[in-house]
């Protein structure tokens, strides 16, 4: 650091510092540039400098250290204000230098930063001493702190030394102690091993006699369980055989009483109106009763045509159905595709049965009509008329079997009417006893 002209009294300006500020006289220096920063107005104050002008003395002294050594180094005017301002607030130690004695009580940092501030004669000598001075104090105080780190840390080992013994010595202690209890144990895990093998060895022979015994045990449970379900099989086909022999006996009987009672009531009917046919006046028992002869026989269905009209006649219709206990089956599709199959044929069912409404309520008499229903997608959504039964063949049934069955399930002697111009149809029913009319007699009629 070279000192420029201008500074202090006396020709201490013209001295040289030929090495750098030691560091401690540097801080006291900066510090001295701080505190008499704030007694300086803005002017007066290099360009460099005026920023930290506002700053307080410790931020200035942090942030602008460099800029306030570089600015006292370089700015001598600046230099003696900032001496000014150390006169002001130190005048002891700024008159002792003036007079070439420092104070002796006087830290030498202090002296040598207040010396390189205001620049008296000898002003390089005070600061080299402080620096020296400074450097011999940081030795010793480094000498004495490294001393007394090493007498620390000796003390720090002879602890460590000690703890360590006793350490091992408690180790020592617990490993003899641990060793004993190994072995301790290593008794007690042979003896354990010597139970558990037995135990294992016992429990095996509990397992097989277990598995023997559960075997056993399951062997009989499932025979058990074959024989239960074998008597369960039993007693259901029992129990079946024994509701189907209900229900058939039921069902038959049913069946029978009433194919008696209507065959009662046919015979019944016929006899009164072979009674108002005959005209016969009531009369009791006679002697002459009892002798064998001719007796006049019952109307049937077979007796109509002999009564002179012919078979395409319409009225015969009327004759049949006069019959007592009387029951029309008509061939539904047969007779409305006969009549009308130009119609769809919901239309054709709702003609037919309406036309066999009216007739069924003129006669009296029973009606069925049969529609094969083995093609149809699903049941058909229909309300009987008055007077008319409706009937529809199973899946796999024709109407032809149906009507068959209509006519074999009619007592003998009732008079059944089957309408159908299928030959085979009445062919069959003609054998079972029913009257057949072809189906353009029973649209005539219903027309």
């Amino acid at each position: 650091m070279v000192e420029t002209a201008g500074g202090g009294p006396g020709d201490g300006a013209a001295e040289v510092l030929d090495r750098p500020l030691p560091d401690g006289v540097r801080r006291r220096v900066v510090q001295i540039v701080s505190d008499g920063f704030g007694g300086l107005t803005v002017g007066e104050l290099p360009a460099q400098l005026r920023q930290y002008a506002r700053f307080a003395p410790n931020r200035r002294a942090k942030f602008a250290g460099n800029a306030m050594a570089a600015a006292l180094e370089t700015d001598p005017l600046f230099r003696q204000r900032i001496g000014e301002k150390l006169r002001e607030a130190q005048p002891e130690i700024a008159g002792a230098l003036d007079s070439g004695s420092p104070p002796p009580a006087a830290d030498p940092l202090d002296v040598a930063a207040a010396a390189y501030v205001l620049r008296p004669t000898g002003w390089v000598k005070l600061v080299t001493a402080a620096g020296e001075e400074a450097q011999r104090a940081d030795a010793e105080r480094a000498d004495e702190e490294s001393r007394a780190e090493l007498e620390r840390l000796r003390a720090e080992i002879d602890r460590s030394r000690e703890q360590t013994r006793a350490e091992a010595e408690r180790l020592r202690t617990e490993l003899d102690a641990a060793r004993k209890e190994a072995e301790s144990l290593h008794r007690k895990l042979r003896a354990a091993q010597s139970d558990v093998k037995r135990g294992e060895a016992a429990l095996r022979k509990a397992q097989g006699e277990i598995e023997a015994v559960r075997a056993e045990t399951h062997g009989q449970v499932s025979a058990a369980e074959s024989e239960s379900r074998r008597l369960k099989s039993r007693l259901g086909e029992a129990e079946a055989a024994l509701e189907a022999t209900r229900r058939a006996a039921r069902e038959g009987r049913s069946v029978e009483d009433m194919r008696v009672r209507l065959l009662l009531d046919t015979l019944l009917d016929a006899t009164q109106g072979l009674r108002r046919e005959l005209a016969l006046p009531p009369v009791s028992v006679r002697p002459a009763e009892t002798v064998d002869a001719v007796e006049p026989g019952r109307m049937t269905p077979k007796d109509i045509a002999a009564r002179a009209l012919s078979e395409n006649d319409p009225a015969i219709i009327d004759q049949l159905l006069a019959l007592p206990q009387a029951h029309l089956v008509v061939d539904g599709y047969n007779v409305t595709k006969t009549g009308y199959p130009q119609m769809p044929l919901e239309k054709q069912r709702l003609r037919l049965l309406g036309q066999l409404s009216q007739l069924a309520a003129q006669t009296g008499a029973e009606v069925t009509c049969v529609f094969d229903g083995a093609e149809l997608a699903a049941p058909v959504l229909l309300a009987p008329p008055r007077g008319v039964r409706v009937l529809f063949s199973k899946p796999g049934v024709t109407a032809d079997e149906l009507i068959r069955q209509l006519v074999r399930a009619e007592p003998p002697g009732r008079p059944v009417i089957v309408v159908s111009t299928d030959r085979e149809v009445a062919d069959g029913v003609a054998r079972a006893g029913a009257r057949p009319v072809a189906s353009a007699v029973l649209l005539k009629r219903l027309s």
